[in-house]
């Protein structure tokens, strides 16, 4: 869902729970609603699901890429546990 379309739909429910008197202000009030939603998104520190997406891909790579360095890792670790265990060279 967009923040258009949320804000959008925020703007109609407040709308519709307004007394009639306040309905012949709709401009000025929905311009208020969504300045004030805004607003309060703004203070959230909310991201766009486009935002939330690319950073879980990039958390899948570098998560990745961890793995495979811990792997790396584990394998030299093995090698030199061997070379330390071996017999000199005479």
């Amino acid at each position: 869902m967009s923040l258009a379309h949320t804000l959008e739909e925020l703007s109609q429910r407040i709308e519709q729970a307004l007394p009639e008197g306040l309905k012949q202000t709709k401009g000025e009030i929905d311009k208020t609603i969504r300045q004030a939603v805004l607003n309060a998104f703004g203070k959230m520190e909310l991201v766009t699901r486009d935002e939330f997406d690319i950073q879980t891909q990039v958390l899948a790579r570098t998560r990745a890429k961890l793995e495979a360095l811990e792997q790396r890792v584990a394998v030299l670790e093995a090698r030199q546990g061997e070379a330390d265990r071996s017999p000199p060279a005479a």
